[in-house]
């Protein structure tokens, strides 16, 4: 005989689930503080789902910065690993964590140290916000070989800097669980050789936040970013700082960038609407053709992004259609834009890795910030590290409103009545 909760069970939650409704779920079983259930977690591992584990939940328990959702993001995801990697168990994992978690500074002889590695958060502008400060830490070792373990994309960004080499790993953001964790054993092996190491973890997804081993306990520091600063609004590179300084002694650590490849366009403004997939953080039409069209009219050279081409692309030459001659179009690696970014007047766009790039350059910007689910988010992740940064805060307001706003920014920051700079050759 069927029991009345089974059959409440089967009512509210009928079979199958599909992936969405199994990321939106797990995601609220999470947030609620219950245990999940197993045919939610079943469903999202499928390897067509792997997108939306990470997205939907995965990003939507550490977005959240909060210190509570901390210990449900390592409980989850070390069952996830006892899942896939064989000879991990969820238990020894959470144990460690429990370990590698709390701050502890660094007692050792600093002259004594051979090596030390610094790993990528993957993406770009979190190595650029974040990362950097960690870099920036490890070359206070005088005999030691700094790396930075990361994909060729993040490394070209500080590969121009003396002295730090570089240790190249892959990590598949759009691939399925398994592609994302394939790296993991050479990368354990290769943190592991050796005396006289440091490894630095500036909370990477190549770890999974922290809870894949990949070295001895005693030459592992890491920054658990999601929970340190507690209720504090500070951003991601203040608290990189404040983290630098109490382990390693570091002071005045700051994000920075020195490309591989010099600059070899020097616009006037620099522009990106990619948004990495999220549409939002994207501010609805007619807000870039407009915006674009009013930086045009100051007869400053405007290069727009095409990012990583598809629909972002698209967007992009739809937006530069039908303007002057004085709106181009770059194509091509970050790097290059990002030198771009550097060497402009002023850098306009969305949240995302364009907008650190100008802030760790010192250049002028106006960054439109949407899209973030809590307060916490917009306050960590926020551009900063000088005064000449402008944060239109989109919630709720209009398309028109924000253009306004932004308006206004630019207009506050920059004063194009001088004579134009031309562009040094046509990007696109």
């Amino acid at each position: 005989m069927v029991s009345s909760s089974q059959q409440l069970a089967e009512y509210i939650f009928p079979e199958p689930v599909s992936g969405p409704d199994a990321a939106r779920l797990l995601l609220a079983d999470c947030l609620a503080g219950r245990k999940w259930r197993e045919d939610l977690l079943a469903t999202l591992l499928q390897k067509r789902h792997t997108s939306l584990l990470f997205r939907t939940v995965i990003e939507g328990l550490s977005d959240r910065f909060d210190p509570r959702l901390c210990d449900v993001y390592a409980d989850l995801f070390a069952e996830i690993l006892e899942r896939t990697c064989h000879g991990l168990r969820a238990s020894d994992l959470r144990e460690r964590y429990e370990r590698v978690r709390r701050p502890r500074r660094f007692l050792g002889n600093i002259n004594a140290i051979k090596k030390v590695f610094v790993l990528s958060r993957v993406t770009i502008g979190a190595d650029v916000a974040v990362t950097s400060v960690f870099l920036c830490a490890a070359r206070q070792f005088p005999n030691a070989e700094v790396y930075f373990v990361a994909p060729i994309k993040a490394w070209e960004l500080f590969g121009g800097k003396p002295g730090i080499r570089h240790l190249p790993v892959n990590y598949e953001r759009y691939g399925s669980l398994a592609d994302r964790l394939s790296d993991w054993p050479s990368l354990r092996k290769n943190l592991s050789r050796g005396t006289g190491n440091v490894i630095i973890d500036p909370d990477s997804r190549l770890t999974q936040l922290g809870l894949l081993p990949v070295c001895p306990e005693e030459d592992y520091f890491f920054f658990e970013s999601r929970s340190y600063g507690g209720e504090s609004s500070e951003t991601l590179s203040s608290l990189a700082s404040r983290w630098v300084k109490e382990t390693f002694g570091t002071a005045n650590a700051a994000p920075f960038i020195q490309p591989v490849l010099p600059a070899t366009v020097a616009p006037e403004i620099t522009v990106s609407f990619g948004v990495g997939g999220n549409r939002e953080k994207q501010v609805a039409d007619p807000f870039e053709r407009e915006l674009v069209a009013y930086l045009s009219r100051s007869g400053a050279s405007v290069v727009i992004d095409c990012g990583a081409g598809g629909e972002e692309e698209e967007r992009a030459r739809k937006t530069a259609a039908g303007c002057p001659g004085n709106v181009f179009l770059y194509k091509g690696a970050f790097t290059g834009f990002a030198t771009m970014i550097a060497s402009s007047r002023l850098y306009i766009g969305y949240d995302s890795a364009g907008g650190h790039v100008a802030a760790a350059s010192g250049v002028p910007m106006v960054s439109i910030f949407a899209g973030f689910p809590c307060d916490r988010m917009f306050d960590r992740w926020r551009p900063s590290g000088h005064d000449k940064i402008h944060i239109v805060r989109v919630a709720h307001q209009e398309p028109e409103t924000v253009l306004q706003e932004t308006f206004k920014a630019v207009a506050g920051l920059v004063d194009f009545s001088q004579a134009p700079r031309s562009v040094i050759c046509r990007p696109d």
